[in-house]
């Protein structure tokens, strides 16, 4: 466990993925800790909060879920169960928790969506399974405390943040934002377009990078890596990188109807594992998505599926 400014410590959770690692937060309050996510339901989740857990003084007043993604919201329920705190979790974010981790019909909701992109039969079923690999660690809380953005918790303001997920949240107090995986130092967070989501994830990501600046930070803490002692210049700059890869997304269209499957090859290379694939598509999506909303692609939807053309 670091400490940090403001009474502030943060765990480091490990994944077994990239970036191999997740950051859970505890904030300090007059009633006791708030824990700020509380990363995968590996089986040792609870023996290692429990560990965790053992340095502190005081109580664990409340859990708080950013988004969820399975790295954040995996061992919620266990975390609960520990501590006896409340979960609170957005309720956009919810629902879509509940529908995805829930639900035992998302592998073909995902099947059926990836194919009318473009992604062919047997490529299709690698990368829906390579998804649903994560399922066995998700315990997210059922019927958590809602929350929404504008609300405070604790003397921390509740801050929307979609893009990365519909429904992310962080929290902001005295110049200090709790950032989740909206603002990430080195890497790009993912922003993809998937069933059930809002139509345009990247340009409420956008819309979103604005208010982060606006906002005006002076530290972010983020889901992973390492804290962010300029967070407004960190949002100029991944507004700057999605400018380019629209740009690029534009360069990669032409007349002939392109799917995003198709379009993923050029944005992000030949050589991607299944994994890193699924991701790919989805983010293409979002691009794709966006400009024709700019008036720089055109959508063309037929029964057997979606497909991109440059605009005219």
């Amino acid at each position: 466990m670091d400490e940090l400014p403001d009474g502030i410590r943060r765990v480091t959770l490990p994944l077994p993925t990239r970036p191999g690692h997740v950051h859970a937060y505890l904030l300090p309050g007059e009633d006791g800790w708030t824990i700020v996510d509380s990363g995968l339901g590996l089986p040792d989740a609870a023996e290692r909060w429990r560990a965790e857990l053992a340095g502190i003084e005081g109580p664990v007043a409340r859990i708080v879920i950013t988004h969820f993604h399975p790295d954040h919201v995996g061992a919620a329920a266990d975390l609960a169960a520990l501590t006896g705190a409340p979960v609170s979790q957005g309720r956009v974010d919810y629902e879509q928790c509940a529908l995805v981790w829930g639900g035992e019909d998302w592998s073909d909701v995902l099947v059926e969506w990836f194919r009318r992109h473009g992604v062919p039969p047997a490529a299709t079923d690698e990368l829906v399974e390579q998804g649903s690999g994560y399922r066995p660690f998700v315990r997210f809380q059922p019927d958590p405390d809602r929350l929404e953005p504008g609300d405070q918790l604790d003397g921390w303001d509740v801050v929307g943040a979609p893009g990365h997920a519909d429904g992310q949240l962080m929290l902001l107090r005295d110049g200090v934002l709790l950032a989740a995986d909206h603002l990430l130092d080195r890497i790009s967070p993912t922003v993809g377009l998937w069933p059930n989501s809002r139509p345009d994830p990247l340009g409420d990501y956008l819309g979103a990078l604005e208010a982060a600046i606006e906002l005006g930070p002076t530290l972010a803490l983020p889901g992973h890596g390492d804290p962010l002692t300029n967070p407004v210049g960190r949002a100029r700059e991944l507004l700057a990188h999605h400018r380019d890869r629209l740009a690029a997304t534009a360069s990669a269209l032409g007349d002939e109807p392109r799917s995003g499957y198709e379009v993923s090859f050029p944005l992000f290379g030949d050589d991607l594992k299944p994994s890193a694939r699924r991701f790919a598509v989805a983010e293409t999506l979002s691009h794709l998505e966006r400009l024709v909303r700019e008036g720089g692609a055109r959508r063309d939807e037929t029964v057997g599926g979606v497909a991109y053309t440059a605009a005219q």
